[in-house]
């Protein structure tokens, strides 16, 4: 699965090799650029950290890459983990104390965050206090160590899941689009520049930048699969034609949609009449984890309108009945 975010680590590799270090290598999300660079530059002239920021958007839009970029612009260091990865109270307290003045700490999946850690968190990031409960029951006793001024980045596919006091302490908030296909271009041009791919003409280029699901991950990712492919069954040059091959090799379709993205579809339409199904139901026929259909698949299905949402859950649209050849229930009109 191209999507998947379970790396290989060549892929790893590749990626930070990939990874633009600065905001003029950084191809699309203009606004959010822009708005960044205003952030920063004023930061910069009252020589002050940057306030808290918060990045949201689909899954390998480039909200790391952001990160990494603002901390090389501000001159910081930057320190990474994720929600998932902060289990107690202990755990965060541990990389606070050992962040320095102007550090940038970027929190990948801050809405997998619990509770308890993200209370804990709130002075941090107001006052730039650490409070401490030592003992338990009537005896208990609360202690404050001083942080450094630090920034922090949050990162997240479901804004909708982070809480109201968490979000509401980020002083600037950035939504990260599905990128334009001409920026997509751009962006595999200049990979395949990095890793030394010859790419015979604008027709190949075009092929794996409209099936890469307008972003950026995909992008690098199926250049490197078409890559192997011209390798070991042509010249080592990627033409229209094998582009072509390679990527019907992986079954992904002229949309981008690879094989879980039309079985999500399928089961949609063939198990539910087309839908409206819930998430739980969709998880349950597909095989699929509810957090994969929601942060991977969903997005992009719903962005090319294969899939809307209702109120009474989601339901394949005409699109979706034409693409996979299925006769369309005219009955399903009433749903939208």
């Amino acid at each position: 699965m191209l999507t998947d975010s379970k790396k290989s680590n060549e892929d790893k590799y590749l990626d930070i090799t990939l990874r633009p270090k600065s905001f003029n290598e950084y191809i699309g999300q203009d606004k959010t650029k822009e708005n960044l660079s205003i952030l920063i530059e004023a930061a910069k002239k009252r020589r002050e950290s940057i306030e808290h920021v918060l990045l949201y958007g689909s899954s390998g839009l480039g909200k790391t890459t952001l990160a990494h970029i603002i901390a090389r612009e501000m001159g910081n260091n930057i320190k990474i983990t994720s929600g998932p990865a902060i289990e107690k109270v202990g755990d965060l307290a541990s990389v606070l104390t050992n962040l320095q003045d102007g550090d940038i700490l970027f929190v990948d999946e801050c809405h997998r965050m619990n509770k308890t850690v993200e209370e804990t968190l709130y002075p941090a990031m107001e006052d730039y206090v650490l409070d401490i409960i030592l003992g338990k029951g009537p005896s208990a006793k609360t202690i404050q160590l001083e942080l450094p001024k630090f920034t922090l980045i949050g990162a997240t596919t479901r804004i909708g899941l982070l809480s109201s006091p968490l979000r509401s302490r980020f002083g600037a908030t950035y939504r990260l689009d599905f990128y334009r296909d001409e920026d997509i271009e751009k962006i595999v041009a200049r990979s395949a520049n990095i890793l030394g791919v010859q790419i015979k003409n604008q027709e190949a280029l075009k092929i794996i930048s409209r099936r890469s699901r307008k972003t950026p991950r995909v992008a690098n990712r199926l250049l490197k699969r078409v890559r192997d492919f011209s390798q070991v069954r042509s010249d080592g040059v990627i033409d229209k034609k094998t582009a072509e091959q390679a990527l019907k090799m992986l079954e992904i379709d002229q949309y981008g949609l690879e094989p879980a993205d039309r079985h999500i579809l399928e089961v949609i339409i063939n198990k539910f009449n087309g839908g409206p199904v819930g998430l739980k139901a969709l998880t349950a026929t597909s095989n699929e984890e509810a957090e994969t259909i929601a942060d991977v698949y969903e997005p992009y299905l719903l962005q090319m309108g294969f899939l809307a949402r209702t109120p009474r859950g989601r339901v394949a649209t005409k699109l979706a009945y034409n693409h996979l050849k299925i006769k369309y229930n005219e009955e399903q009109e009433r749903l939208f």
